[in-house]
């Protein structure tokens, strides 16, 4: 889910296995549905292919990227393309604002994030604190190149300097959860060898492709010779993980 192409992601170079990988998990759908009940209308800035986006409002998304409009589902709620610093609508047009694993990509996300709270009164936003997503094991043991990627980017911090937060919600990630974003595979490690898996998650297309390649590499060593379950084992025990990931709900900014 994307605003422009920030922070060197180009949504319309990389998202084309999106439909496949990034299909919206309902667990997580749960989730930002409680966080927008009653909600009548709602902005979906950074919509990509309209994942998470309710079926109980009306609904306008906001996306950038021809490529991913282009990928949105013919059921899928209608679409303006601009982007979270310029939203093209009055204030307070929506009862909420919703922006699900994009603000990292915005290219100046404390002034997307004021944008969404002016043409909104709630806001409903997915991200992830990367103080404990950097604990992960892929990052942490074969691609740590990530970890220097994420303290670039605007992740949990910003948003709770610029909107004034009311909750932010932990949400834990299935082992089979059905979105393939960095976290999906935890307890999956075989899917990070899939060229196609990886090219749905952004953070790979901002790493050197030779680390990513190392990685690989290493990784698929790991899982052959048994090394990675040794190591992890106990994950196969879980049914959920907390990798991290927040959904914060607003009242307007600060």
């Amino acid at each position: 889910m994307t605003d422009r192409e920030a922070g060197a992601i180009k949504y319309d170079d990389i998202g084309s296995t999106y439909t496949t990988y990034r299909c919206p998990d309902p667990r997580i759908a749960t989730t930002i549905e409680r966080a927008l009940a009653g909600a009548r209308s709602v902005v979906d800035v950074g919509a990509g292919t309209g994942s998470y986006e309710p079926r109980t409002a009306h609904v306008v998304a906001v996306e950038p990227s021809r490529l991913m409009i282009g990928q949105r589902p013919a059921p899928a709620a209608p679409v303006v393309q601009a982007v979270a610093e310029h939203l093209p609508f009055v204030s307070k047009a929506f009862d909420a604002g919703l922006a699900v694993l994009t603000v990292h990509h915005w290219t100046d996300p404390a002034a997307g994030l004021r944008d969404l709270a002016r043409v909104s009164r709630r806001q409903v936003v997915l991200t992830w604190e990367s103080s404990v997503f950097r604990r992960f094991w892929f990052g942490e043991e074969y691609l740590p190149e990530i970890a220097n990627v994420e303290d670039g980017l605007a992740t949990l911090e910003p948003v709770l300097e610029v909107l004034e937060v009311i909750d932010a919600l932990p949400v834990s990630i299935p082992w089979d959860c059905t979105d393939g974003f960095g976290g999906a595979y935890w307890r999956r490690p075989h899917m990070y060898l899939d060229g196609d898996a990886r090219q749905a998650i952004s953070a790979f297309s901002l790493v050197d492709r030779r680390a990513v390649d190392r990685a690989v590499r290493e990784l698929r060593r790991d899982l052959d010779d048994g090394t990675w379950k040794r190591r992890h084992g106990d994950l196969l025990q879980l049914e959920t993980l907390d990798l991290g990931y927040r959904l914060v709900v607003a009242a307007g900014a600060r």
